[in-house]
């Protein structure tokens, strides 16, 4: 079974030597970093001496929105709210809202493919799924007269 990581487990940066091993009595290589002047937690390699912060790998990597409004916004779109008012309503330009969408898309790909690794589903079967949880999520209309 696979073990869900935190940023901070591991060196994300490709190039080094201890890129992706896992801290452990052994592995010793990420160390804690100071914070941003936003409070994040920064983490440096010891191996490459490249520091990140705790967003990164996140939606939220180089945001300089509040997570939870980023939550909140996303919610309502999935909700059916359109853009463009929830634009005026929170403040936000709808370039930066599609901007939001788009990585929490990219980020539910990439957990998709991890768990599709993981539960070896095949696409055929995570296709069911997706039209099961479209469809119920449709509106029922009337028939025209």
């Amino acid at each position: 079974m696979l073990k869900q990581v935190q940023v901070g487990d591991f060196c994300p940066n490709s190039d080094c030597d201890d890129y992706g091993k896992l801290q452990s009595e052994d592995q010793t290589n990420i160390i804690r970093f100071g914070k941003t002047k936003a409070g994040r937690q920064r983490y440096m390699c010891k191996t490459c001496n490249s520091s990140f912060v705790e967003t990164k790998g996140t939606i939220f990597y180089r945001r300089r929105t509040p997570e939870d409004e980023i939550i909140d916004t996303l919610t309502l779109v999935a909700e059916d709210s359109r853009i463009s008012s929830l634009a005026r309503a929170k403040g936000h330009k709808e370039d930066t809202i599609i901007d939001w969408i788009r990585a929490a898309g990219q980020h539910a790909e990439r957990v998709e493919e991890m768990w599709l690794a993981e539960h070896r589903i095949e696409r055929g079967q995570l296709d069911g799924l997706w039209a099961y949880v479209r469809n119920k999520g449709e509106k029922k209309r009337l028939p025209r007269n």
